[in-house]
């Protein structure tokens, strides 16, 4: 295995996964998608969720060895990156608005 390959994919799920602490507990996303993400926290969880899935897959799939079959936790890995895309895009959608307590029709 190409060492450079698996240490620039140890650097992008760190990042990933620091984002998405980031988010949950300070509520602080990068600047380029302080304007889509209206639910930080969701959003960094689908981000913290997606690097753990991203490492599952890599780690245990493609980057064990040339004689790894995909396990059930790499497969596993893949379907919680996949979950985490829909946390991503829920918290990039508006909620429900609050209806005022004086608008409410009688």
């Amino acid at each position: 295995m190409h060492w450079y390959l698996v240490g620039f994919a140890v650097l992008v799920v760190t990042a990933q996964a620091g984002l998405g602490i980031a988010a949950i507990t300070l509520e602080w996303v990068p600047p380029w998608l302080r304007l889509r993400v209206l639910r930080p926290k969701l959003w960094g969880g689908g981000a913290l969720a997606g690097a753990v899935g991203m490492s599952l897959f890599l780690f245990l799939g493609p980057f064990h060895g040339p004689d790894a079959d995909l396990t059930v936790y790499a497969l596993g890995g893949i379907a919680l990156f996949i979950a985490s895309l829909v946390f991503q895009t829920l918290g990039q959608r508006p909620g429900r608005e609050a209806v005022p307590p004086d608008t409410r029709l009688r």
